[in-house]
């Protein structure tokens, strides 16, 4: 399919930008680019006490205490979800998770109503192919608003409770874009996926996913409780002020 065939050279075109998205991110990432064709070790899973014991547990009590105090929100989120369009209230959508399995994560819908175009890439304003962009006439009026409070993300907490996703990590892939990777690049599959992470809080949804591998490695290889915290507050800080959210 053309469309493929084009996004796949844009996964190869892409190291020629990234370098200095990742050190605009943050001085302290200084992950040198691989080429495709490099052959590259794979990193080691952290090995902090933290990450090995705790994340897990901690994230399922956070997550379940989150599901208890937003019950509110997600019920008012339901209705107008219901109320704005035909189709249903919670999206559902198959992505790739921690050593590679596929997993179901939930959103609240925030597009028209098209099972028929669940995954479809569309062509920003520069001619870049993605499957996200602004001003996407697919967006419902109730699914800006969601999008830019990130209120559409919160049914993940259920996929963190089951132990698909952490609150934090690198951001669930879509399975099209996985089958895509080079080896190096399914290092980010180390840890359980986040509902937020370190590349969301460098840009969110203004930077692809597959163009910032390297934030998700640089995660991945230096994960600590301290680095979690600093994300959980880096992510309000951008909440709060809807940076890059569409």
């Amino acid at each position: 399919m053309a469309v493929n065939n084009e996004y796949t050279g844009l996964l190869d075109a892409r190291q020629s930008s990234v370098q200095s998205n990742v050190h605009a991110a943050d001085p302290a990432v200084t992950r040198s680019l691989v080429t495709p064709s490099t052959a590259v070790p794979r990193c080691a899973a952290p090995r902090s006490l933290y990450v090995r014991l705790l994340k897990r547990p901690l994230d399922a009590i956070v997550a379940s205490i989150l599901l208890v105090m937003l019950s509110p929100v997600f019920l008012a989120a339901a209705v107008l979800v219901l109320r704005d369009s035909p189709g249903p209230i919670i999206f559902r959508q198959r992505r790739i998770g921690r050593h590679g399995e596929s997993f179901v994560l939930y959103k609240f819908r925030t597009m028209s109503w098209n099972p028929d175009r669940e995954f479809e890439f569309v062509r920003d304003v520069d001619g870049t192919l993605r499957h996200k962009v602004r001003n996407d006439s697919r967006v419902t009026r109730v699914g800006r608003t969601l999008r830019r409070c990130s209120i559409d993300e919160l049914p993940q907490l259920w996929n963190i409770v089951k132990g698909d996703m952490s609150l934090i990590g690198p951001r669930p892939e879509l399975p099209q874009i996985v089958e895509r990777y080079s080896s190096w690049q399914h290092d980010r599959h180390l840890l359980r996926p986040g509902l937020t992470g370190w590349w969301q809080v460098s840009g969110r949804s203004d930077r692809p996913m597959h163009e910032h591998t390297e934030l998700d490695i640089h995660y991945v290889e230096n994960a600590s409780f301290a680095m979690d915290v600093k994300i959980a507050f880096r992510t309000i800080r951008v909440v709060l002020r809807g940076l890059g959210a569409f």
